[in-house]
């Protein structure tokens, strides 16, 4: 099954990636699950330097949008954020062992999994609107909401700046946002 898998990592592109709960069960299926997950997401983000684009926690399954991590591998960064989540639960197993990993590679591919992230509670039938799924990444996107996790975008880019960075936020210093990303930012 995964002999032929091949990984396209330290590319640059940006990485939409799936991971499941063991068999597909619910344990992200309370409130409080999810925001166990949303805390050590932020977490990781920190540790391990990353850029998150966009997000959805649903009861069985998450998306993640995001860059390449600075401080290990994509790998090891979802390895980590399992193993604390996971720590904090009581189901065992609570994942599966493997994700699926798709390199962004344009704004198109950017732009329809962004929307795909966003809609997967009103697809599911969770909520009649993405607005009403409070965990994942809609709400900043739609109306500048900074919630547990901190979302890449132009806005946060723009507050960054106006905060005081001592240098604007260049190019090279965004690690993980591919040009389609910086274009899309500079436009703001």
């Amino acid at each position: 099954m995964a002999d032929n898998l091949v990984r396209y990592q330290q590319s640059g592109d940006l990485h939409m990636v799936t991971f499941s709960c063991y068999r597909r069960r619910p344990y992200l299926g309370t409130p409080q699950a999810r925001e166990i997950f949303e805390r050590s997401l932020e977490a990781m983000r920190i540790k391990y330097d990353f850029y998150l684009n966009a997000y959805v926690v649903m009861p069985e399954h998450v998306h993640l949008l995001i860059s390449e991590p600075k401080k290990a591998t994509l790998a090891k960064v979802l390895q980590a954020l399992k193993i604390s989540v996971s720590m904090q639960q009581k189901e065992r197993p609570f994942w599966l062992h493997r994700y699926h990993d798709f390199n962004v590679y344009s704004q198109h591919k950017f732009q329809q999994k962004i929307k795909y992230i966003h809609r997967n509670p009103v697809t599911r039938g969770l909520v009649a609107a993405p607005e009403n799924w409070a965990w994942s990444s809609f709400r900043h996107y739609s109306m500048g909401v900074q919630g547990t996790v901190e979302v890449e975008s132009a806005w946060v880019a723009s507050v960054r700046e106006r905060a005081g960075a001592s240098t604007p936020i260049s190019k090279c210093e965004r690690s993980g946002a591919p040009d389609f990303v910086l274009a899309q930012d500079d436009k703001s």
